[in-house]
C-alpha cells in the first residue's frame, strides 16, 4: 500500500492551500448545499458491496451505538480533506488508516477473506462517493460542464490515493468511473448488513424529545427520501425501490427545489466552520501569494 505523505513533501504555500485549493471543481461541488444529499447516496450505494458492507458491520458500532456520529465523522473527514491545510488533512487520512489498519475477516455470502483496507474495497467507497455528489449535483443544478465533470473526477484521485487505493487503478475520468461501476456491478447484492444499514440511513434512530421538539425527523426523512431517489436504476431495484423514469425526474426535481432554497440561506449559516475557515484563510493569503 502507497506511503502517506508527510507535511515536509509540502511548500508552506501548497499547506495553506490544502489538496484542491479554491480554483478546484472540488470546493465547487463539496461547499454546494446538495452535498449533504449527494453523502446519503453515497452511503447507500456503498452498501451494496457484500465485502466493504460486511467490513463496516464487524468493524464500526456507529450502526448500532452511535449512528448520527458516523455521519458526522464522515462528512466532517471528506470536508477536511477538501478545504482543510494539507497538515489538516493529513491527519485525519491518518486516523482513518489506523483505525482500518489490522482488521481482518470473512464475509460469508461470498466467502472472501479481506482486510478493511484492501485497495478495491477502498475504490469502491471512493468511487461511490465520487459519483454520487457529482452525479447529485448536476441533477441539482450546480453548473459544471462535462470538462468540469471530468476534471472533479481526475481532482479526487488525490483523496483515493491518500486513503491507499493504487493510483493506476482509480478512474481519472467520468467515462473510467462509469465503466467501473458497470464492471462491479455483478458481485453487488442487498445482504442483511446492507438493509441494516439501508434503513438506518432511510429511518435512522432518534431521542423521543429530538423527534417531538424538533424538526430533524422531518428534515432528515426528506433529505434521506432525496438520496435514496438519486440513486442509479439498478441499485434502486436493488434494495426493492421503485425504479422507473418518472422517479428519476421527480427526484431531479426535488433536488434542484431543495438547492433552491437552501441556497436562499446566507452562507455564513449555510456553510459549515470548516469552508467558512478555508475561505477566509485563502483570502489573507492571497496578498502574499500574488
Amino acid at each position: 500500500m502507497n506511503r502517506t505523505p508527510s507535511i515536509r513533501d509540502f511548500t508552506a504555500e501548497e499547506d495553506l492551500l490544502g489538496f484542491f485549493g479554491p480554483d478546484s471543481v472540488s470546493w465547487r461541488i463539496h461547499a454546494d448545499p446538495a452535498f449533504s444529499v449527494g453523502g446519503i447516496r453515497a452511503l447507500l450505494l456503498q452498501a451494496l458491496h457484500p465485502v466493504a458492507m460486511d467490513g463496516v458491520a464487524r468493524f464500526s458500532t456507529a450502526f448500532t451505538d452511535d449512528p448520527w456520529a458516523r455521519l458526522t465523522r464522515t462528512a466532517e473527514y471528506v470536508a477536511t480533506l477538501t478545504f482543510g491545510t494539507r497538515r489538516d488533512a493529513l491527519r485525519s487520512v491518518r486516523r482513518v488508516r489506523g483505525m482500518h489498519r489490522g482488521n481482518t475477516a470473512v464475509e460469508e455470502t461470498t466467502g472472501r477473506s479481506y482486510a478493511v483496507d484492501d485497495p478495491d474495497l477502498l475504490l469502491w467507497v471512493h468511487c461511490c462517493e465520487v459519483d454520487s455528489l457529482l452525479s447529485v449535483a448536476r441533477r441539482a443544478g450546480v453548473p459544471l460542464t462535462d470538462e468540469d465533470a471530468d476534471r472533479y473526477v481526475a481532482e479526487q484521485v488525490t483523496a483515493a490515493v491518500l486513503i491507499g487505493c493504487e493510483a493506476g487503478d482509480v478512474p481519472a475520468g467520468v467515462a473510467e468511473l462509469d465503466a467501473y461501476l458497470q464492471r462491479t456491478r455483478p458481485q453487488l447484492a442487498v445482504t442483511p448488513a446492507a438493509r441494516n444499514a439501508s434503513l438506518f440511513v432511510l429511518v435512522p434512530p432518534m431521542p423521543g424529545w429530538v423527534q417531538l421538539l424538533t424538526p430533524a425527523r422531518p428534515a432528515w426523512s426528506t433529505l434521506a427520501a432525496m438520496g435514496a431517489a438519486t440513486l442509479p436504476r439498478w441499485a434502486r431495484r436493488l434494495y426493492g425501490l421503485p425504479g422507473y423514469g418518472l422517479t428519476d425526474t421527480a427526484a431531479t426535481a426535488a433536488v434542484r427545489a431543495f438547492r433552491r432554497a437552501a441556497l436562499a440561506v446566507p452562507a455564513q449559516v449555510r456553510e459549515s466552520p470548516i469552508v467558512r475557515t478555508a475561505r477566509e484563510r485563502v483570502a489573507s493569503a492571497e496578498p502574499l501569494t500574488a
